[in-house]
């Protein structure tokens, strides 16, 4: 498997050679400096580790523990887990004040962003590393506190699920994604799904339901998901998910998608686009302004860029938090209150938004004071 690993890493570099960005001997010296291997003792002289194994709490912590006796009492530790609490992770090393979590997006290679997360007991001087560590790898780094999904996955979740819950309310499948691309993200709903992989949908479902408890609100399409992957449909890199992948042929939505989730809603009117939309969008940035409230993420700034650079979100807009202060915070407060009565709770504005609804303030407005103060 590492040496796949090399192997992918080596076919991303002859591209680049064939295109002129890199000559052969700079891309023979790249390579040279990928190593691939079981051993553990080949990281005995790491300044920092990144672990980047499967989304399970479990496996990462072996992983964790295993490489241990290997690295320097001063050796940064960093996790790529993209949904895990950082401070949870932690509890598998000896040192949590150089855990750290350093999320990258897929494909690494080409997108820009990096997400840094601080635990409960990372310290700063390991924060330091790590930006320095991101800067020199020429990508954006933002810095987000601790919490379930952090601020990414987080929100990145809300537009997924949406896409979900109206497939499960009988919208056709083409609808969702069709006008999904139409917002500008980078694909529909359906369509990222499969990119992603079910199966790992499905799996950080299965956690946050074990972590949560009685508060973890299990919707229709839950059963969905867990049926797809019952049936071995993971999505793209199995061929196979919501949509069907035939060699040398487009990709076309699964026939068999229909008796799974019946289709109501088959043609579309300009209501139903514009409260698609609506749907896709507004819920991607409640959650935004939600994780700005918990304090998940402090700027606005980083909350934008983190959201145009991480999961795509609709260029247009600036990002989620200057969308709401574009609409302006009552008349999104007003929108969404609505989309709750007719939708479900997931819509119903935080207290800060309402807040700021109630006082004329804005995201960047409040910032602005804040600075000035």
């Amino acid at each position: 498997a590492a040496a796949r690993g090399k192997d992918h890493v080596a076919g991303i570099v002859a591209k680049s050679v064939g295109r002129g960005h890199m000559s052969q001997r700079q891309a023979d010296d790249l390579l040279a400096l990928v190593e691939p291997g079981t051993d553990y003792g080949a990281l005995a002289e790491a300044q920092m580790v990144i672990e980047a194994v499967f989304e399970d709490r479990g496996v990462k912590a072996e992983a964790m523990v295993k490489a241990a006796p290997a690295l320097t009492d001063d050796c940064v530790i960093g996790s790529n887990t993209s949904t895990l609490p950082i401070s949870s992770l932690a509890e598998a090393v000896s040192n949590p004040e150089r855990f750290i979590g350093v999320h990258f997006f897929s494909p690494v290679d080409r997108m820009q962003l990096v997400e840094i997360i601080i635990g409960k007991h990372t310290s700063q001087e390991t924060l330091a590393r790590a930006m320095d560590y991101v800067t020199k790898l020429r990508k954006t780094p933002i810095v987000v506190n601790d919490s379930r999904g952090f601020y990414t996955s987080r929100c990145f979740g809300t537009y997924v699920d949406e896409g979900l819950e109206l497939l499960t309310e009988g919208v056709a499948p083409a609808i969702i994604d069709n006008l999904g691309r139409a917002l500008s993200m980078p694909r529909g709903p359906l369509e990222l799904s499969d990119d992603v992989a079910i199966d790992l949908i499905h799996k950080v479902s299965l956690a946050a339901s074990t972590d949560l408890g009685d508060a973890h609100e299990a919707r229709p399409h839950h059963a969905l998901v867990a049926e797809l992957v019952r049936q071995g449909r993971l999505g793209r890199k199995a061929g196979k998910g919501f949509y069907e992948y035939p060699p040398g042929e487009p990709k076309r939505i699964w026939r068999g998608l229909g008796e799974l989730a019946p289709v109501r809603v088959a043609t579309t009117d300009p209501a139903l686009v514009a409260q698609v939309k609506a749907r896709l969008l507004y819920r991607q940035a409640i959650e935004a302004a939600r994780c700005f409230e918990e304090g998940v993420v402090t700027d606005p700034r980083d909350a934008d860029v983190g959201a145009i650079l991480g999961w795509g979100f609709s260029p247009w807009t600036g990002g989620p938090l200057s969308l709401i202060d574009s609409i302006g915070t009552a008349e999104f407060v007003r929108r969404c209150t609505e989309l709750a009565r007719t939708c479900g709770s997931r819509f119903e504005p935080c207290a800060m938004l309402s807040e700021m609804a109630r006082n004329g303030g804005g995201f960047y407005r409040s910032t602005l004071q804040m600075i000035a103060a």
